[in-house]
């Protein structure tokens, strides 16, 4: 049997690993000056020029040393699927031969990019595809930024990226360095441009990170809430068992407290028989009360080997209205591309799993068994 060729890693330093400031701590350890950071930047995200020869407003022995000594590299392009909706899945194929997945939906005057930052996930999450496929690594700066970049040049000028979550696979605050750099350069006013109400990420509930985030990284915030007592969360969402419902919610509210008028959002996965009772509804009112908040609620998106079903609409409706008769502003998310599994939960990509997650678990009901 042929042994698979991972792909060949370039030498040197890949730019688009690092955010502005890291572009000018890079430059100025070269003995140049900082505004040479925005410059390259300009020429990346701006003209789309990637030829360092190209670069006309560097001194030409700068741009010699770029071009034998740095790169610039992206995930690629390996599966293109489109649904019916216009929803758009990209598989992307990274570095060590694992594969990512990001998707792109399309609205009247928005597009969304939901981005991947790690390579499958380990936090478990029972009613979660991906989190069934194990964890590999951490995505590096480059292939959580490489993703926008990518898909931006895949759209054309037809379509425009406004919007950017964090929500794809992996947990966000799990690689708190690279998720940030990148979201800097989402909204570097010399990239994207993206407004900071319009770049997203999105916890489990990494309580220690969200804390660190407040002070690192002004961007929007949703939390996986997903039950609203400790012990449906643990198993639902097993990292609650280390932070539990206390110390998020008051995380949660600390973040809240960053500027005026700024709410969290929480998301819901509509679970039947699981977590959808008129109880679950008046629970998540006291929960959420002291949280200036928005509740999105997520009808649960089926996959295979899991025996979790989606609520009725009906009761997702009535759900949603006794939430919205207490003050709490609550909309149902609209699945979009299940055709191609592309909807909330449902991203695979192809993952080794490079954990100690090898017990499977099968859900039946609320109960968990080998």
């Amino acid at each position: 049997m042929k042994s698979v060729q991972e792909p060949v890693k370039p030498t040197g330093f890949n730019l688009l690993d690092y955010d502005r400031k890291g572009l000018a701590a890079f430059f100025v350890g070269l003995g140049e000056k900082p505004f040479r950071a925005t410059q390259i930047l300009k020429w990346i995200y701006q003209e789309g020029v990637e030829d360092f020869d190209l670069m006309t407003n560097l001194s030409k022995p700068l741009r010699s040393y770029l071009k034998e000594n740095c790169y610039l590299a992206t995930p690629e392009i390996v599966v293109e699927q489109i649904a019916s909706d216009g929803t758009r899945k990209w598989a992307m194929q990274t570095r060590c031969g694992n594969r990512i997945e990001s998707v792109f939906i399309p609205e009247e005057g928005r597009g969304t990019l939901c981005v991947s930052s790690q390579i499958g996930c380990a936090l478990a999450c029972t009613f979660c595809s991906t989190a069934q496929q194990g964890f590999n690594r951490n995505l590096t700066t480059s292939e959580i930024i490489g993703q926008v970049i990518i898909a931006q040049k895949r759209l054309g000028s037809s379509k425009k990226i406004t919007n950017v979550v964090m929500m794809g696979m992996g947990e966000p605050l799990l690689n708190f360095d690279n998720v940030v750099a990148a979201m800097n350069l989402m909204m570097d006013d010399f990239t994207f441009g993206l407004s900071k109400r319009r770049v997203t990420i999105s916890t489990s509930g990494v309580v220690p990170a969200m804390y660190r985030l407040t002070g690192a990284c002004d961007v929007s915030l949703a939390v996986s809430l997903h039950a609203v007592t400790d012990e449906l969360r643990d198993e639902l969402v097993p990292i609650n068992k280390k932070y539990p419902l206390k110390e998020l919610m008051e995380a949660c509210r600390d973040n809240a407290k960053l500027a005026p008028r700024r709410t969290v959002t929480f998301e819901y996965v509509m679970l039947d028989g699981i977590n959808d009772s008129m109880q679950d509804a008046k629970g998540l009112i006291k929960l959420l009360k002291t949280v200036p908040s928005k509740l999105n609620l997520i009808p649960f998106n089926p996959f295979p080997n899991n025996a979790y079903r989606c609520s009725s609409n009906e009761v997702i409706n009535r759900f949603k209205t006794v939430l919205n008769d207490a003050g709490i502003v609550t909309t149902v998310r609209k699945t979009r591309g299940e055709d191609i599994d592309a909807a909330c939960g449902q991203l695979v990509g192809q993952v080794e799993d490079k954990s100690r997650r090898h017990l499977k678990l099968k859900v039946v009901g609320s109960e968990r068994v080998a």
